[in-house]
């Protein structure tokens, strides 16, 4: 009797840390990253799950939280827009102000994770790219178009116009708050005795 080998194709994904964390707070939840990694193995059987960051040296041990919870963490550096730096030309004080309140610290992490989908896109079958950036809309289209993509999977029902093509591939977080959101242990305190 001849037996059948059945080889297990394997799946990574691809995951915009920023754009999953803001979108999702936004929408008043918070991610619990065990949680995710588990419903990634589970649902869509990801063997390699890459978080893009960007790097900020006071955020180390989450850095060692994500990865010990499965993650491997790909690290861009990071700019501080706070910190004063030469310029041809002077800035707009009032502009420069507004620019710093809203972005203390620019880590752009786009292009990493596309280039790192492409150096290990021989070494999965398929692929999940965890976003709603429009940025990655080349990436999903090549993907699709090599037989490679599985899902995109944007934080929340709002996500690139772009994406429209693929809506067969679309499966949003948001669906899965219930499931995936971090609840807080409630602490309990000592009644005070009579």
């Amino acid at each position: 009797m001849n037996q059948v080998k059945t080889v297990k194709k394997k799946t990574y994904a691809f995951i915009d840390s920023q754009n999953l964390n803001v979108s999702v707070q936004r929408y008043g939840w918070k991610m619990d990253w065990r949680k995710f990694r588990k419903f990634l193995r589970d649902k869509y059987g990801v063997s390699q799950a890459f978080m893009f960051i960007g790097y900020v040296p006071e955020y180390e041990d989450m850095y060692e939280f994500l990865h010990d919870a499965g993650y491997n963490i790909v690290l861009k550096p990071t700019f501080d827009m706070s910190k004063p730096r030469e310029t041809v030309a002077k800035p707009d004080p009032s502009k420069t102000e507004e620019a710093e309140e809203k972005k203390p610290v620019k880590g752009n992490i786009d292009a990493e994770l596309v280039l790192h989908a492409m150096i290990d896109y021989p070494k999965y079958d398929k692929a999940i790219i965890v976003s709603g950036d429009g940025d990655f809309y080349c990436l999903i289209e090549y993907l699709e178009k090599q037989g490679k993509l599985l899902k995109v999977m944007p934080p929340n029902v709002n996500y690139s116009r772009l994406f429209r093509p693929y809506a067969k591939y679309i499966d949003h977080l948001g669906k899965y708050k219930r499931d995936l959101s971090y609840r807080a242990k409630p602490r309990f305190s000592k009644k005070p005795s009579k």
